[in-house]
């Protein structure tokens, strides 16, 4: 992957203004689609397979009157007035009859004094409430209908009484459509001024913001449009928004940073950005990856407006790192070698004078920074550990309070009128008028149909919990029937959640007794099962996604410790997350400062989107932190050969290892310093003026981030590599076989760059000290020249297809050096299989058609394997196809004797080809022999 992406670097850097113009392309055609097809969001939430959605299914088919969406108008008479007296009954059943001719979406307008009626009128007779039924959802009432109902809500509150009090809400109003203020662009501003002291560069500094601020446009265009195909809830768009911003500054500049560092040090400036993006691309690529991986696996939920937005959120990653490695070099190209900055001037130190007649004192040579940090933290660090776990553990308590719960007009802002009319409904009615309940069930086999309703009603009220029944009746044609349920608590109540599962346990109970099935449903059933559904998936999402960190972690870097302390460090941050976001919006702990709209239960996917979002970045850290450790380690000579004159192997190890976790750490610390403070400003700027639905979500987010970025992987994580030393990158033998190679440290271009003269001529195949353990093949040497060929003979059939296999770029050499067609393997293995024929000439009859297809578009070199198991005949359609193909095309043949081959060579025109011994390492030309050396 690194050498891909190094290739990819280059030519972006070389081709800017292609780059550039195909992004402005992309965002043009998904604008366009977004203005084409965007059907507009849709909070309407759903639960495919839970009871709640069955009966609302139910009731869709069979009683539409009441399945649709709901919304209601409350009249709070003056003090001292009777809400039944005139002129208050006259003029709310006159606008009752207005708010039902509104348009055909109103299916009825109830009057409070309607006689068919119980309970919109209060006991104390101050308060009424006009009650609206809808046809379908929220979203499928229009704008111009909802602007229609607050006019004749407004003039129904002018004809009445001085003092009194009208407010329109309802499940209509309960949600509000987020949108972006002026709040969000401190955080970029803060993020730009991060840059600028990262970089040292006003030009350089703007560029992450550039690219991010691209992709978001790109990825938020794109789900507008997917609007028309699916269901969008508002709050994805500004999540993807979110997640974008963050993730696309910080993507860019860790390659921005690498480039700059390696200009300053001299390198070619297109050099270093093909270096750049195969290295830090690299890790981008990984941690993008990660990233798409903890969104996508939000479906693990079962909840189809979830799996939306974590496919919508992993669009927005997955063009954020598409930008990354494509657009970040491309505007490097523009800048050439102009991203140097400023030099920082040192500021000279006025030295201490000492006593009379004595020379100026030498001043301390003390670790400053992050170099200074590192050390402190690896002096003592069982004692740094220590501190870390408990004050994370201590933080994470008000966690234990968190109630989930979907949104609903209680927690908009207050000067909002669905906000106030739920306030005014919760005082006036009590708290669970806002969230009633509804039962209902097939009654077709009922001879008493009002009768069988009048009684479930009186069972129902007897349950504990239940305020009371406000409606018990059957449909137009007595097949189904519905209990309309006032709760004593609000629909965010947990004792609301507790009276759902109450009324469902009586389930056998009633049918027993009254035949029927009942099904509990309403906007507020609904809310109850998703929360519960999405509690149930914590702990299968928490499983895989910490199982998932294990393996990536295990595979990059090849050691069992590491990932453990990356998962224990995840875990501490996402507890210690949901805890801030506890104590903020539970316990009310700077709630005002916060704007936060009312202290109760979060909204009931925070959780999983935290935790899956907060993974991808972690481990984003943990990768760039702990490889740049990992590269220090591999290369210090002591942790592989220690002199034992000086001390123990171990003590020498152990002393190396230490010394990798604090250059490691000085080496990155900057980048990640300056990643995690621009993600938390990004976050942050999200909770002041947020969406109430997204204020604790981006609050999560920026704790998790300072906590994950600073306390745990900037002082836990060098703390716990200390103590384990050398330990940490131990592995077992077995489990080392068996893992794949992932190269996200950019080896592959490291080992590219240091032989890139190698071998110092123009061989098609240049191969030294070749080893496939395997096969039994240890230390091939050879060369074979464009046009020229060579002989593979000896050793067992499978050695010789080993062979042909690794010389075509289908299989990797275990160890030493191997260049074919002038790219350099494995690195280069996708583009040698696309220069390199390859024939397994084994099986009968098919020779000469697989060679023609091998020889198609002039390969620089064919490969031949098991020539001697041919026919005299194939073997002639073998010389003729050669005979016709490129003389350019150099040919390596194999075969247990090395006569069919040389004949076939003679008959094609080929001179003097080489032949090699597998067996003995060794190679002879056709007519002397020769030992062919490096």
């Amino acid at each position: 992957m690194s050498t891909l992406l190094s290739t990819l670097g280059r030519w972006s850097f070389r081709h800017p203004w292609r780059v550039l113009v195909s992004w402005l392309i992309i965002l043009g055609i998904a604008g366009a689609g977004a203005v084409v097809l965007g059907q507009g969001t849709d909070n309407t939430f759903s639960i495919p397979g839970t009871e709640s959605q069955a009966g609302l299914e139910q009731l869709n088919r069979s009683f539409p009157a009441v399945s649709g969406t709901s919304a209601q108008i409350i009249v709070v008479a003056a003090d001292g007035d009777s809400i039944t007296d005139d002129p208050y009954r006259k003029d709310i059943e006159d606008a009752a009859l207005q708010f039902a001719d509104v348009d055909d979406s109103v299916l009825s307008a109830t009057s409070p004094y309607d006689e068919h009626v119980n309970g919109m009128i209060n006991d104390d007779k101050t308060a009424a409430i006009i009650r609206l039924q809808f046809e379908g959802q929220a979203s499928d009432v229009s704008a111009e209908t909802k602007d229609a109902l607050t006019d004749l809500a407004d003039e129904l509150g002018a004809e009445l009484p001085q003092g009194s009090q009208t407010s329109l809400g309802g499940e209509l109003f309960a949600t509000s459509i987020p949108g972006v203020t002026l709040t969000e662009a401190v955080g970029l501003l803060i993020a730009l001024l991060v840059l600028i002291v990262t970089f040292r560069s006003f030009a350089v500094a703007g560029l992450p913001l550039l690219t991010a601020i691209l992709g978001v446009g790109v990825s938020m265009a794109g789900i507008f449009a997917a609007t028309a195909f699916a269901t969008v809830s508002s709050t994805t768009p500004l999540l993807a928004l979110m997640l974008g911003l963050a993730v696309g500054i910080d993507y860019a500049l860790f390659i921005m940073a690498r480039h700059q560092d390696q200009v300053r040090e001299g390198v070619d400036p297109e050099e270093s950005a093909s270096r750049a993006v195969g290295t830090a691309g690299s890790a981008v690529v990984f941690a993008g990856i990660t990233v798409l991986i903890a969104l996508i696996g939000l479906g693990f939920a079962g909840i189809p407006f979830l799996t939306t937005m974590g496919i919508a959120a992993s669009v927005a990653v997955a063009v954020a790192v598409a930008i990354a490695v494509t657009l970040t070099p491309a505007l490097l190209g523009f800048l050439k070698g102009r991203v140097t900055g400023w030099k920082r001037t040192p500021r000279p130190r006025r030295a201490k004078k000492g006593q009379e007649g004595e020379p100026p004192a030498a001043p301390l040579n003390r670790p400053k920074g992050s170099e200074g940090w590192v050390a402190g933290v690896t002096k003592r660090p069982i004692l740094v550990s220590l501190a870390v776990v408990i004050g994370l553990g201590v933080v994470a308590v008000p966690a234990l309070s968190l109630n989930l719960a979907l949104p609903n007009a209680g927690v908009l802002p207050k000067d909002s009128q669905a906000r106030q009319s739920y306030d005014l409904v919760g005082e006036q009615f009590g708290p669970g008028f806002n969230g009633p309940l509804i039962l209902t069930g097939t009654i077709v086999t009922s001879t008493d149909p009002l009768g069988l309703m009048e009684d479930l009603g009186d069972a129902v009220a007897e349950i504990d919990g239940v305020k009371e029944v406000a409606l018990s009746t059957p449909n137009e044609t007595a097949d189904t029937g519905i209990v309309q349920i006032v709760p004593e608590t609000a629909p965010d109540d947990p004792a609301t959640a507790d009276l759902v599962r109450e009324l469902r346990s009586h389930h056998d109970e009633w049918l027993k007794k009254f035949g029927i099935d009942l099904k509990v449903t309403g906007f507020t059933a609904v809310g109850i099962d998703i929360s519960d559904q999405l509690g149930n998936a914590l702990l299968p999402f928490g499983i895989f996604v910490i199982g998932l960190s294990l393996i990536l972690l295990t595979i990059v870097f090849r050691s069992l410790w590491v990932p453990i302390t990356a998962a224990l460090g995840y875990l501490l941050s996402i507890i210690a997350a949901f805890g801030i976001v506890g104590a903020v919006f539970e316990w009310g702990w700077f709630a005002d400062a916060l704007h936060v709209a009312k202290v109760g239960p979060i909204i009931s996917f925070m959780p999983i989107i935290l935790m899956g979002v907060l993974f991808g970045l972690a481990m984003d850290y943990q990768v760039f932190l702990v490889s740049r450790m990992r590269e220090d380690y591999v290369h210090d000579k002591d942790s592989k050969s220690p002199d034992a004159s000086t001390g123990s192997a171990t003590q020498i190890k152990r002393a190396a290892a230490l010394r990798a976790v604090r250059s490691g750490f000085a080496g990155s610390a900057k980048v990640v310093t300056a990643a995690g403070l621009i993600m938390f400003a990004v976050f942050v700027a999200f909770v002041p003026e947020g969406d109430s639905s997204l204020k604790p979500i981006a609050l999560g987010l920026a704790a998790g981030i300072a906590i994950d970025a600073f306390l745990v992987r900037m002082t836990l994580i060098p703390a716990l590599m200390a103590i384990l030393g050398e330990r940490a990158w131990q592995i077992p033998r077995w489990l080392e076989k068996i893992l794949p190679s992932v190269d996200i440290e950019g080896e592959a271009v490291e080992r590219e760059r240091h032989l890139a003269d190698w071998p110092g001529d123009d061989s098609v195949v240049a191969a030294d000290d070749l080893v496939m353990a395997d096969a039994g093949i240890e230390a091939l040497h050879m060369r074979v020249a464009p046009g020229g060929s060579a002989v593979l003979t000896g050793g067992a059939a499978g050695t010789r297809r080993v062979l042909a296999l690794v010389l075509a770029g289908r299989v990797a050499p275990d160890s030493g050096l191997l260049r074919v067609a002038g790219h350099l393997l494995p690195g280069r293995a996708a583009w040698v299989r696309a220069h390199v024929g390859v024939v397994l000439a084994t099986q009968a009859g098919a020779t000469a058609s697989d060679l023609s297809e091998a020889l198609r578009g002039c390969p620089a070199l064919v490969v031949i394997d098991g020539v001697d198991a041919l026919s005299s005949a194939q073997r002639d359609q073998l010389a003729a196809r050669l005979r016709d193909a490129d003389a350019a095309t150099a040919v390596v043949l194999t075969g247990a004797s090395s006569a069919p081959a040389l004949d076939v060579l003679a008959s094609a025109g080929r001179s003097a080809p080489d032949v090699i011994d597998i067996s003995t390492r060794s190679a002879q030309h056709s007519d002397e022999s020769s030992e062919v050396t490096a």
